[in-house]
């Protein structure tokens, strides 16, 4: 029962860090979408320490265990759009094809280079 009353509360955080960054987006009529200034708040409350990991991580944890049902809605909402979808596949498929492999490149090499950086900082 304590575990399950910790994680909602964690849980219930993570909610009140997205509705801040609505809240700002809303305030100061930024062009950015409120959940991402959500996100980057949560990041700098870390990094900097004020938040603790420990604070959000079992609650964050079972929230990307189950990540995969929160994608069950817009699949189910993307059913709507089949013309859209005849009309403009090849041009959906590309641009689907070359931002994963842009991020997947982006993703390697940042990992290689603080993997080299770490390996130079241990010598």
């Amino acid at each position: 029962m304590k575990t399950a009353l910790l994680i909602v509360a964690q849980i219930a955080m993570l909610l009140l860090l997205n509705q801040a960054g609505y809240a700002v987006v809303t305030a100061l009529h930024l062009p950015v979408p409120g959940n991402l200034l959500g996100m980057l708040l949560l990041l700098a409350l870390l990094a900097s320490g004020l938040l603790p990991l420990r604070s959000v991580e079992a609650g964050a944890s079972l929230l990307i265990r189950h990540l995969a049902f929160f994608f069950v809605p817009i699949t189910v909402g993307l059913m709507g759009f089949a013309d859209l979808f005849l009309a403009n596949g090849l041009a959906i498929l590309f641009t689907l094809v070359v931002s994963a492999v842009v991020g997947i490149c982006v993703a390697g090499l940042s990992a290689q280079r603080l993997a080299a950086r770490k390996e130079g900082g241990a010598r």
